[in-house]
């Protein structure tokens, strides 16, 4: 298992596309769950709009309260994998809001241990929604900095897209996507409609829209190389990234 030639020859089997055509979509926590009715409403009737069209891993952030659970634990002095717990059950409360709201579809909510039912749940529903965190917990590896997990939400849609070969990877937030700053904080940020990850990379940049673990493992990445991230408080953002409309800001390996 750690001979550098027989791993060599583990890569030329080609691996096959399991669901090539569903979409996962990531719903952001503190970018849009975060903002109550005003916000999640309007997705959700978008939402229902595209389920007869398009089949979707549906995943959410965890937002605000997550960040004050960090807070707090970091205070009491625990450690990464225990501060991954505590993320994981706030991405699972949001998740268990949106099932509800869209509980008239008949979209099931499902957990890691669900997902070998996916494929039935695509076939009967076109959608499910599963919690972003992905199932790290007390085995979250440590940060090179600080001790807040540095694989989260965005990385664990990620994963579910690379692994199951999925159509597309597309992030919902509060922004039109990718600035040179936050554009909440710089005015004169300067938004970037499409980039490479060698080139974001070399930018350097104080604050990205995605974790940047995303970036790292797109470097890697099989089959998903690339990713879309989109304002979903714009009415129609999520169907045009959906049709594969260049909406928002598109990151791709390169």
């Amino acid at each position: 298992m750690t001979d550098e030639q027989l791993l060599s020859q583990t890569s030329k089997p080609e691996t096959i596309q399991i669901l090539p055509t569903a979409n996962v979509v990531k719903i952001g926590g503190q970018s849009f769950i975060d903002r109550g009715r005003e916000a999640v409403f309007p997705i959700i009737e978008e939402l229902k709009q595209c389920i007869p069209y398009h089949k979707m891993i549906i995943g959410t952030g965890a937002g605000t309260r997550a960040r004050h659970a960090y807070s707090v634990g970091i205070d009491l002095g625990m450690p990464t994998g225990v501060l991954s717990v505590l993320g994981t059950f706030v991405s699972m409360q949001n998740a268990r809001m949106l099932h509800y709201l869209l509980a008239d579809q008949g979209i099931p909510f499902i957990e890691p241990v669900q997902f070998p039912q996916l494929p039935l749940y695509l076939a009967e529903r076109q959608a499910v929604i599963f919690f972003g965190m992905p199932p790290y917990t007390f085995w979250q590896r440590n940060p090179a900095i600080g001790r807040i997990p540095p694989n989260r939400t965005d990385t664990g849609a990620y994963l579910i897209s690379e692994v199951f070969a999925a159509k597309s990877m597309i992030y919902i937030k509060d922004e039109e996507g990718l600035y040179t700053a936050d554009p909440k904080k710089e005015k004169n940020a300067k938004f970037i409609p499409r980039i490479s990850t060698s080139e974001l990379k070399a930018m350097n940049l104080k604050d990205v829209v995605v974790e940047r673990a995303v970036l790292e493992m797109m470097e890697h990445a099989e089959h998903r190389k690339s990713i879309r991230v989109i304002n979903g408080l714009k009415q129609g953002n999520l169907t045009k990234a959906l049709n594969g409309e260049p909406v928002g800001t598109e990151i791709y390996v390169g």
